[in-house]
């Protein structure tokens, strides 16, 4: 049986304090080879301060950090990353073609590599024949496809996005998943920080939620998003005895009794085969049952209920027919 291989980043109570304030406190993660790993959190949480230490651009106050199998203030190590800023700051007096080349031998490349490799580069992000155009006149969304570029020109084996498509309309948002499922195929792994999350659902392999500083749960989207199944309950009313057998079935979380005529509840299971005895439970009490909705486990409300501390499973739900 063949060894489970070297995390690409790994950290064990990551710390960094400004004054008196611990902005990352604490923080564990495994990212491996070759996975799209999300990182979520709400504003504030030490995501942009986690991803700048992990860079080798912010010295952590303690703890371990570990990036390609050593520390990401070693040259080489820093020279196998990409990395797209959210606030990028380009030189717009250059073309585009001028900003890939000085970035290029920044990061070692010879003359002869990007001659081939910026049309190709230029071309995967979209941006096919504009190389020869000044950034000044750049839209921000062409701007942001022209970093993404930069992110992947020297092509590295660990990749940082950092809220990828937010200048970027519906077609290149789509066109940026195709770009990091292409990399995930080569073996390239990409750390995402989106606030997107129906994208990071569609694309992460794995995801951390962090709050505080601290990581609150991670997995893979399997691993977090399977177990529980909601299901929508409708039913004429509630009748005397009907939640009490509701609830030795599943966990009721939600009523709704203010439409005359009619009663919403909110019943997750453990399991989808419990699923006809709910039915058999309705008819059983005497209420008349209009609809009964299993419901796919949703990334973004379960985001809610860990970020915002509710009681709940590590899954949530929204209906399959509203999907972002």
């Amino acid at each position: 049986m063949s060894a489970p291989p070297a995390p690409i980043i790994e950290t064990r109570e990551l710390r960094k304090v400004y004054k008196d304030r611990a902005v990352v406190d604490g923080l564990n993660l495994r990212v491996l080879p070759g996975e799209v790993f999300g990182f979520l959190g709400p504003n504030g949480a030490g995501k942009s301060t986690t991803v700048k230490m992990l860079l080798g651009l912010v010295l952590p106050t303690g703890g371990e950090v570990r990036v390609l199998g050593g520390s990401p203030a070693d040259p080489a190590v820093r020279a196998r990353l990409g990395f797209l800023p959210e606030q990028f700051r380009f030189q717009t007096w250059m073309t585009a073609e001028e900003f890939l080349n000085f970035h290029g031998r920044l990061a070692g490349m010879k003359a002869d590599e990007l001659r081939a490799r910026i049309p190709q580069v230029l071309k995967t992000v979209g941006l096919g024949g504009r190389g020869g155009e000044s950034l000044g006149g750049y839209s921000k969304g062409m701007l942001q496809r022209c970093g993404l570029a930069g992110a992947i020109l020297a092509r590295p084996e660990l990749v940082f996005l950092d809220e990828p498509t937010s200048a970027l309309d519906p077609i290149g948002r789509v066109e940026v998943r195709e770009i990091i499922e292409g990399l995930r195929a080569n073996g390239v792994a990409v750390f995402l920080n989106s606030h997107l999350l129906s994208e990071v659902e569609q694309v992460c392999d794995r995801v951390a939620f962090v709050k505080e500083g601290r990581v609150l749960q991670q997995g893979s989207m399997q691993e977090l998003m399977g177990g529980v199944i909601p299901v929508g309950i409708r039913v004429d009313a509630i009748k005397p005895g009907l939640l009490e057998a509701l609830a030795r079935l599943g966990e009721v979380r939600h009523t709704d009794t203010q439409t005359p005529g009619r009663a919403e509840i909110e019943l997750w299971l453990q399991n989808a085969d419990a699923v006809p005895a709910v039915a058999d439970a309705i008819h059983a009490s005497g209420a008349r049952l209009h609809a009964l909705t299993p419901r796919r486990p949703d990334l973004e409300t379960m985001f809610l209920e860990l970020i915002e501390d509710r009681p709940a499973p590590a899954s949530a739900a929204a209906p399959e027919a509203v999907r972002a």
